[in-house]
């Protein structure tokens, strides 16, 4: 029996004024996977997880949080989901410790379990030796790493994090990002990304989903729509010299086109290549006189399908 999404969104509109924020959007996100939600400024990212975690109404449409609506039900729906907004949660007049054990008190965690979650917490988020201290003096970086915290002090089924990887340092962003990883593939959580980051929707994401004024435009893992993009692209190494003689060559070979002319001077890029004609492609380069020193397989990152959704359509 397939179990009931974590997430479901069915013709879901919502409006501000005479502006439509989320205009009929409708997805499911099946439980324990990591879903990326992309899209320009004002695409309707931030409106979808206030909507999804109940701190805003549809103005139509459906919306199902773990099973329940998020609004009717949104006490019960807020006890069972981790939302990291884009705005800080945090009390700056208080300490790091003292943030995490009042968040503990307002979800309801087991007092006797409490102390040793924040502890741990802490300590996995590098804030351990700076407990004490008032978060009016963290960094941006610091901050957001306790924010993190916060999220999953109550072990949430579901979490909702807008740009969790903003104002870390390298380092940070790694250890979220493995964290990430782990609360989906070990702990059977549920994550919903809002990011800008496509590098890191690329890695960590099973899904993303591309909205655009409140649309959605695009879905799927992202090697699906990266093999949408170029299939049978290659890229062929050449000596610079001869860059001008190969592009003649794949130019010349049926139904290829040959994008990006040349890419670090001694490479050229042609898609439609069925993997069958690659040797007799090499065959007619060296019989050019080519020197070929390669040729790989062409795999478009996300952000390239991005710009490609993109293209053309006013911001």
């Amino acid at each position: 029996m397939t179990p009931a999404p974590a997430l479901r969104l069915d013709a879901v509109v919502r409006d501000f004024g005479g502006v439509r924020a989320l205009d009929g959007v409708t997805l499911d996100i099946a439980p324990g996977e990591v879903v990326g939600l992309l899209g320009h400024n004002g695409a309707g990212k931030t409106t979808l997880v206030r909507v999804a975690a109940g701190l805003l109404a549809a103005s139509a449409g459906t919306v199902r949080t773990l099973g329940r609506d998020p609004v009717r039900d949104g006490v019960a729906v807020r006890a069972l989901i981790g939302v990291l907004p884009t705005c800080s949660p945090l009390d700056l007049r208080l300490s790091a410790l003292a943030n995490l054990r009042f968040a503990g008190e307002v979800f309801g965690v087991d007092p006797d379990v409490l102390p040793r979650r924040v502890v741990r917490l802490l300590e996995e988020f590098d804030l351990a030796d700076r407990a004490h201290e008032r978060v009016e003096a963290f960094s941006a970086g610091m901050r957001q790493r306790l924010a993190l915290a916060r999220v999953l002090l109550h072990e949430p089924e579901l979490l909702l994090l807008d740009e969790p990887s903003s104002a870390l340092d390298p380092l940070a962003v790694r250890m979220v990002r493995e964290l990430i990883g782990r609360l989906s593939r070990v702990q059977g959580r549920t994550v919903v990304l809002c990011t800008h980051d496509l590098a890191e929707a690329q890695q960590l994401c099973d899904r993303v989903i591309v909205l655009d004024r409140g649309r959605v435009v695009a879905a799927g893992a992202p090697a699906e729509l990266t093999a949408g993009l170029a299939a049978g692209a290659v890229e062929v190494e050449v000596d610079p010299a001869d860059v001008d003689a190969a592009a003649a060559v794949l130019e010349r070979a049926d139904g290829v086109r040959v994008e990006g002319a040349r890419v670090e001077g001694a490479r050229l890029r042609g898609s439609g290549i069925p993997r069958a004609a690659l040797p007799r492609l090499v065959e007619e380069l060296v019989a050019a006189g080519v020197r070929v020193y390669g040729v790989h397989p062409y795999e478009p990152s996300l952000e390239e399908v991005y710009v490609a959704l993109y293209q053309g359509r006013p911001r």
